[in-house]
């Protein structure tokens, strides 16, 4: 076994030093760049529509690229995204407070060709690939007891409910 090791470093330390094989992490955020509606501020007064994009969100990657001579080579990368929280369902009202966000989580992969024209321009053609996700909703929910309800339920006036859960609205995986 630590013969195979040594062999695997070898291998990978004389491809680093001739240059074929680049490795590289980067991170970054992604802006909502397609918004659509997805749900309502409600209070007393008004009603508002929200508009946001699962999209959104910061994002992490690791890349690896090897070049088979000095211009022509292949990248393979695979990555993560940590959606923002998205405004469902926000209401206000004297008796009920509602807050309801979404989110969205994804593992994807990118595949791309590269050419390299000098050492500092390189063009990359390729595909980016979902390899998996899901969607969940967080929500909140508080309601006060009527005068009726409290009596019911023998509790005091001005009582209240409260629930908080998360629901997956959506989960895939493509493997």
């Amino acid at each position: 076994m630590r013969h195979l090791i040594t062999v695997c470093a070898a291998v990978l330390i004389s491809t680093i030093s001739y240059g074929q094989l680049q490795v590289s992490v980067s991170s970054g955020y992604a802006i909502g760049s397609a918004t659509m509606k997805l749900g309502e501020k409600v209070n007393i007064s008004e009603t508002e529509n929200t508009y946001g994009s699962y999209g959104e969100g910061t994002n992490f990657q690791i890349r690896g690229t090897y070049f088979f001579d000095d211009s022509f080579g292949v990248d393979l990368g695979i990555g993560y995204l940590r959606g923002t929280d998205q405004e469902l369902s926000i209401v206000n009202l004297p008796n009920t407070e509602v807050d309801a966000v979404a989110r969205a989580r994804a593992f994807g992969s990118s595949v791309s060709v590269v050419y390299k024209f000098t050492n500092n321009i390189y063009g990359r053609f390729g595909a980016l690939l979902k390899l998996g996700g899901k969607t969940e909703g967080v929500i909140y929910r508080k309601s006060v007891f009527s005068a009726e309800e409290a009596a019911a339920f023998g509790v005091p006036e001005g009582s209240y409910s409260e629930t908080n859960y998360k629901k997956k609205i959506f989960m895939d995986i493509f493997l």
